[in-house]
């Protein structure tokens, strides 16, 4: 059952990485690069954090976001370590039916962190603004699929890897929400 799973994975990767064209290969860098766009989601999410929240109540979310970023990051280290599943672009008998236009490969990719952590902030920070924004959530979890889909196109994650970070990243931003919501009632 496994095995037939991992295939399927395989092919499904093969036809979504070689979707890409040289065209769109500089654009997909950007997008997949975590201090371009992850600094621009940032200041957009913390600007308006600020203006609904204010100064006090935004350090407070600050700490929370970093905590949710390092506890989804470390996560997937431990399980990157603990399957050791090798990346596409590790998998030599791949490498000459793929696209691999990432600046590095890396040793395992069970599951993206990429992935996880773009979606725990989208929905982390779409939980905490929407009585001010109802639709903001949509807006950023379609950034987060965009981004989660850029290491498919870049050749470094399969699609497996990508729906078991987003599913990660669900989990903790909905639950680094709730310890949001809590320590802000605590000290606002």
């Amino acid at each position: 059952m496994i095995d037939k799973l991992l295939k399927y994975d395989t092919e499904l990767f093969l036809f979504l990485n070689n979707l890409g064209s040289e065209t769109w290969d500089g654009l997909w860098l950007i997008i997949t690069n975590k201090i371009y766009f992850g600094g621009l989601l940032g200041i957009i999410l913390f600007t308006l954090l600020y203006k609904k929240f204010g100064l006090k109540a935004l350090l407070i979310l600050i700490v929370v976001t970093a905590l949710m970023i390092a506890f989804t990051d470390q996560m997937t280290n431990v399980f990157k370590r603990g399957f050791e599943r090798p990346r596409p672009c590790g998998e030599t008998d791949l490498f000459d039916k793929m696209r691999f236009i990432a600046i590095r490969c890396g040793k395992f990719g069970f599951f993206s962190g990429h992935a996880s952590n773009s979606m725990a902030v989208a929905i982390f920070g779409g939980l905490l603004l929407r009585p001010y924004f109802k639709n903001l959530i949509y807006l950023l979890v379609s950034i987060s699929l965009i981004v989660a889909y850029s290491r498919i196109y870049l050749g470094v994650h399969y699609p497996l890897d990508i729906f078991c970070g987003l599913i990660f990243g669900s989990i903790s931003g909905f639950v680094f929400h709730k310890l949001a919501f809590y320590l802000l009632s605590k000290f606002n």
